[in-house]
């Protein structure tokens, strides 16, 4: 940041930006903290501002498309995957106390050489949610979650054992949407806070603190286009909802991009939901890097998240890559749709 971004920040103490927001909440909640964490998180927000400068530059450079590779899900990765895949690689490796990472790009989990020892964090990402989006101009977003070494895990041991860890036990989590503005959304388990990227001084600066989800909402989110292969209780449970069976009917409103998706939800309320489906039976969203960060925002924020028949963070984990159903709402429409699971 340059000299006069500073004394832009300096002048108007009403700016608060996510350094900032960090610092003072380590120094609420864990006084004797050294500020490693916020030094990691940093790494974080730079990987995303340079991917955020890509994706407002798409289509005046050559970012855009498929890259003519297929990751480790089988889907054809975009340039951008890339891109954003790398910066985030290439930042947290300059962090120190970052051991390990796993992305949705990389088939295995990778440990920072020489870090065993000394790093204590594991980070787990999305680089790039919805990023076949890109080419039509939608809102495309990253999602993380940190997780702390385990203290046990021997110096020899496959990294992935150092990430197949329940949603508990995140440290913190978060997500970036890059769209109409882009915006840094966080939990460390003391509430959720938004931040937006301000291009004239190049921070993330508080502007939504201490977010809370509504209780009930307007809206239902849903890719209906696998109506036909969705289980007859979703099925049920949606028609439910746009007929107005719990007090009003719920229009659809759909992105096709988690993070675009459920930050709507996080704001306004309602029910986001990925059933399982015939050509994914165990669900479609990663349970390590997708789901369990996104639900531990939510509940943080007042809402919950079901895999369809328990708490998304307390599911075991047994692959990098797992996949799972994924529904995240408010409180009366997550109430109602444990109900209808219920009469199954």
């Amino acid at each position: 940041m340059n000299q006069q971004r500073m004394e832009t920040l300096d002048a108007d103490p009403s700016i608060i930006t996510v350094q900032q927001h960090i610092l003072a909440e380590q120094r609420k909640h864990s006084p004797g903290a050294s500020g490693a964490f916020s030094w990691l998180l940093s790494g974080i927000t730079l990987a995303t501002k340079m991917t955020q400068a890509q994706v407002r530059r798409a289509g005046l450079l050559d970012v855009t498309g498929a890259a003519g590779q297929i990751n480790v899900q089988g889907e054809a990765q975009q340039k951008l995957d890339i891109f954003a895949d790398q910066a985030l690689i290439h930042c947290l490796g300059f962090r120190q106390n970052v051991a390990v990472i796993a992305s949705e790009e990389n088939e295995q989990a990778i440990m920072f050489d020489g870090r065993s020892g000394q790093g204590k964090y594991v980070v787990v990402f999305d680089p790039l949610d919805g990023s076949s989006n890109i080419d039509v101009n939608v809102s495309v977003g990253t999602t993380f979650s940190i997780l702390a070494m385990p203290e046990d895990l021997p110096a020899d041991a496959d990294p992935a054992a150092a990430v197949l860890q329940p949603g508990i036990k995140q440290l913190a989590a978060g997500y970036v949407v890059y769209g109409s503005s882009t915006i840094l959304v966080y939990t460390t388990g003391h509430g959720v806070h938004g931040f937006t990227l301000d291009p004239s001084v190049g921070a993330y600066v508080l502007s939504h603190e201490n977010i809370r989800m509504p209780e009930a909402g307007k809206y239902y989110s849903s890719n209906d286009g696998y109506w036909d292969s969705y289980p007859q209780v979703y099925c049920d449970f949606i028609s439910d909802l746009r007929r107005g069976a719990y007090g009003r009917p719920y229009p659809q409103r759909y992105i096709g991009s988690l993070v675009a998706d459920f930050h709507r939800t996080l704001l306004t309320g309602g029910i986001f939901l990925y059933p399982p489906t015939e050509s994914n039976p165990q669900g479609k969203l990663r349970l390590l890097y997708e789901a369990n960060p996104v639900a531990f925002i939510a509940e943080q924020a007042g809402g919950v998240a079901s895999d369809g028949t328990r708490r998304i963070m307390e599911i075991e984990p047994e692959q990098i890559h797992q996949r799972t159903p994924f529904i995240v709402g408010g409180k009366t429409e997550m109430a109602a749709f444990d109900q209808a699971m219920a009469k199954q």
